[in-house]
Order: C-alpha cells, then structure tokens, then sequence
C-alpha cells in the first residue's frame, strides 16, 4: 500500500465504547388543539442521525482459521505466550494487538425510512486505519452516505488495527458477508428504532465499497459471501491491487449490477488490466460518471494527476465521492429495490 496510507499509530486512551447519536437540527411544529385553552405548542419527536460502534461475532476479527492466500493458519507466529500473524511484507503483527478488535460502525441517517427502497453500504476500510479516527473523522464516511439524501444505511467493520495488512479475516469464509448482513440486521434496526425491521434490514439490497487495502475482504466477499444478487454494487476507491479474477467473475455474472473503479498511478496497472480483461468478456465500460448508473454500468475513472491516495475517500473525481455514487445509485430504482430473484455468484 502506499505509505502515504497510514496515519500516526493510535492513541492508546482512543474512545472505544459506542460513538452515540449526532445531533441534527431540531425543528418545532405547533398544532391547535381541540380546547378552549390558548393554543399551545406541540413538540414533534424528531429523529436524529445514529453513529455507533457494535461488536459482532460475524465481523472480520478474531479470526483463527487458515488464509486463503497461502492456506496455512493465518495466526502463523507464536512467542512469549502470543499469537500473531507474519504479513506477505514480512512484518509480525499480534493477534492481541492487530486482530482482536470486532466492531463495526453503524450509522442510520435520521431520514432513512425502512418502509422505502434502500440500500446497505459495506465499508471495507483501507490500511493503517481505525474506525473512530479514519473512517467516522478523516474520511467522513458517514457524513457522506447523510450528505447524499440517499436511503441508506453503514456497516463499516474493523479490519487489521492501524496495520499495513489487508487480510479480510472472516470474510474469507464461504457466506461471511451473508453472516455479516444477517448479524447486523438486528442491530440496525434497534439503532433505527424499530426492532421489528430487522428482517427487513437483512433483506436490503448491499453496495459494497473497498477502499485501498479494503480490496481484499471486497474480492472475497464477491467470491464467498454468499449474497448473490443481493450485492447491487461495487465501487472501488484506488482499490485494485489484486485479486482481479474475482472482480471480473463478478462484473461478468451480474450484468444488473454496478461496478465503479477510481484510481490513481497506485493501482493504474492493475486496473488497465481489469478493463482488457473485461474486454475479452466483450464487457464495455466508461470512462466518465457524467451518465447515470443503470444495471450493467461498468466505470473506470483516472484520476492519476488529479487526487492523492491517502484522501481519495473524500477527493477523487470529485469531492465526497461515495455521496456522488450514491446519488447515481439511488436515480435508478431497480438497483435500490429487494430483489425477489437474481444471479448468484456465491460458491
């Protein structure tokens, strides 16, 4: 991963107990009421944006099985009575350290509605990050997917802690991200008030978005997460760093998805790849995200001279880029509606 990726190491007192709700401006309405009182005002309960940290048995880490990748144990090391992990760069990093840390960030904008077509934003974050400090205060990625209007909802987990690793852990697993989806469904919907939505919430259609290091848990979850037709989109943010066979399978067997790539000289080799690869497949694609985003859209954008890596999160082709996308997204309603059949490229 580029160095320019990582931040300082994390402080050791960081805040890890749930974020909390974010205020949103409250508005008061005054109804007349059947009285011979003088009309007295009535304060409409209001809901407000919900950010919060949930810990989950189906979330990336602890994760003690074998990696794909080299199909050994991924805990590979062991000293002093500790476990950790030798990465493919040769550095160690502790289980108790690195891959214990099972959170996700949830976030439920205060005018999402249940009862209308929405989506899940799987956030799959990049190295050297932490939810509190990278993804909810650097990148905004909450304040994006609010920002954007759009009826939907975050699932961000932890990966690899502050780490230069982009191991994906138990999304690895065949039916991981279904597991994942289904575990946070319940949450979902006690964060959003209702906890009668949860099968709802578990049915919402998925965008998954990988940034940078967040590349490999995206690939596997497209290969093994057992999601199908669910997944309605991928975008990826100078992402491609690997994993191309699977990203390609996936763009070829569901031609009603969306499939967004914005990259940098970082990943420009792997992604002219990507795009030979699909024109093998006779898969046109674009180059621009001028035209709206209709099932079966495959774009590619360079922003090589434009955009550094470590802020692409929130500038890219443009600023707040996830909002962009999202917005493009939610214009085309089949991509946003519970779908009742659909491809499956699980396995």
């Amino acid at each position: 991963m580029p160095s320019g990726e990582r931040m300082p190491a994390a402080n050791k007192n960081e805040q890890r107990q749930p974020v909390g709700t974010v205020g949103i401006t409250d508005e008061r309405a005054a109804y007349r009421v059947a009285s011979l009182a003088p009309t007295t005002p009535y304060q409409a309960q209001q809901r407000e944006d919900q950010t919060t940290l949930v810990s989950l048995r189906s979330s990336a880490f602890p994760f003690f099985g074998n990696s794909p990748v080299t199909d050994q144990p991924f805990l590979n090391v062991s000293k002093d009575g500790r476990r950790g992990h030798r990465s493919l760069g040769g550095r160690v990093y502790w289980q108790n350290e690195t891959y214990s840390d099972s959170r996700v960030l949830m976030h439920v904008p205060q005018y999402f509605d249940i009862r209308k077509p929405g989506v899940i934003v799987v956030f799959f974050h990049g190295n050297g990050a932490t939810l509190e400090r990278d993804v909810r205060d650097r990148q905004l990625v909450p304040q994006q997917i609010s920002e954007s209007g759009v009826n939907a909802v975050l699932l961000a987990p932890q990966l690899a802690v502050d780490a230069a690793d982009s191991s994906a852990g138990k999304f690895w697993q065949p039916g991981g991200l279904k597991q994942f989806v289904s575990e946070s469904a319940g949450h979902l919907a006690r964060l959003y008030g209702d906890p009668e939505a949860a099968r709802t919430f578990a049915k919402l259609p998925v965008i998954i978005v990988g940034y940078s290091g967040g590349f490999m848990p995206a690939a596997w979850s497209l290969e093994v997460g057992g999601l199908g037709g669910q997944v309605r989109g991928v975008f990826l943010l100078d992402a491609i760093y690997g994993e191309l066979d699977k990203f390609a399978s996936w763009i070829q067997n569901n031609r009603s998805g969306v499939f967004v790539s914005a990259y940098t000289h970082f990943t420009k080799r792997h992604d002219e790849d990507l795009i030979r690869m699909l024109g093998e497949k006779g898969i046109a694609v674009s180059d621009t995200m001028d035209a709206p985003l209709r099932p079966g859209s495959v774009v590619f954008i360079n922003t090589a001279e434009t955009a550094s890596h470590r802020d692409y999160v929130t500038h890219a082709w443009t600023e707040n880029p996830l909002t962009d996308v999202l917005v493009k997204i939610a214009a085309t309603p089949a991509l946003t509606r519970v779908a009742t059949t659909g491809p499956s490229s699980a396995r």
